[in-house]
């Protein structure tokens, strides 16, 4: 008898094992669920972003370790719409000739970083939205009464960050004489700028302006006002992840009807008496 009451114990045991290991494997499988960018389980759970962390009143990383712009209120309302707190972000640094990389590898969950939809990085990943439209613009020192149209860049030097499609478009299209400089950043150009060893950024007209706004470089540049381009801001994802895409697309719209994407365009781009366009007809995967 003593010998089937330990058999018997022993098979209760194993029993509850297997009931504990079945949970444990369920409670993992939600966690961990496969999705790109996002880590951990339950309320340690976090998305991963990528930004600029170099673009004032868009995507900017404070000296403090502070996240700020536009951008960045745009990806934490989505971030929130998908079931994520603030405190849950991680935030990436997604430059421009990287962005298809961190989305393809699986680094970042989606960006939000001044990203222009186009037909050629659309054969690389996916877009949600437009949640915003820019306009290609030039920069120039607010001494400098010599460019006031695109023609005028022939023979001179111009700026933009390596990877963008703003200088292309400028070499191309625009002032095929130009001298172009290409930097990793936009501090980089800016500093040229500055400096003379350029003669004109040009990328966005949202991004000029953010600069332009900053309190150490009020009087010093100009936007010469040209619009040279649409520019229509999407967040990248990877490629056939058609849930993501419809999810942050209703984010978006959401985010628009509330009011808080316009209170977001004003508190951040707004004291450079930036005059944006409506907020744009969403498109990709429609």
């Amino acid at each position: 008898m003593k010998v089937l009451k330990v058999g018997a114990a022993v098979a209760t045991a194993v029993v509850l094992a297997l009931t504990a290991t079945a949970c444990g494997g369920g409670d993992k499988k939600d966690a961990g669920s496969g999705d790109a960018g996002a880590t951990g389980g339950g309320k340690s759970d976090k998305i991963v972003i990528g930004i600029k962390f170099d673009q004032p009143g868009l995507g900017l990383k404070t000296p403090d370790g502070k996240y700020e712009g536009f951008d960045v209120d745009v990806a934490t309302y989505v971030a929130k719409e998908l079931g994520y707190q603030p405190d849950q972000i991680e935030w990436k640094q997604a430059v421009s000739a990287e962005r298809e990389n961190l989305i393809s590898n699986g680094d970042v969950k989606f960006i939000a970083a001044t990203y222009s939809i186009n037909d050629k990085r659309k054969a690389k990943v996916d877009f949600a939205g437009p949640y915003f439209l820019a306009h290609q613009d030039l920069l120039v020192r607010a001494d400098d009464s010599s460019i006031t149209k695109v023609e005028d860049l022939n023979k001179k030097k111009l700026c933009s960050v390596t990877g963008s499609t703003s200088a292309q478009n400028v070499k191309k299209d625009l002032a095929p004489e130009a001298d172009l400089q290409q930097l990793p950043g936009y501090s980089e150009c800016l500093t040229g700028l500055e400096n003379k060893a350029v003669d004109a950024l040009t990328t966005d007209d949202s991004i000029l302006a953010g600069y332009a706004s900053q309190e150490k470089n009020k009087g010093k540049f100009k936007l010469v006002g040209l619009k040279m381009s649409n520019e229509n801001y999407g967040i990248g994802l990877k490629k056939g992840d058609k849930e993501l895409q419809t999810k942050i697309n209703a984010a978006l719209t959401k985010m628009v009807s509330d009011g808080s994407w316009e209170a977001a365009v004003k508190k951040n781009l707004g004291p450079a008496n930036y005059k944006n366009e409506p907020a744009p007809k969403i498109t990709e995967g429609s």
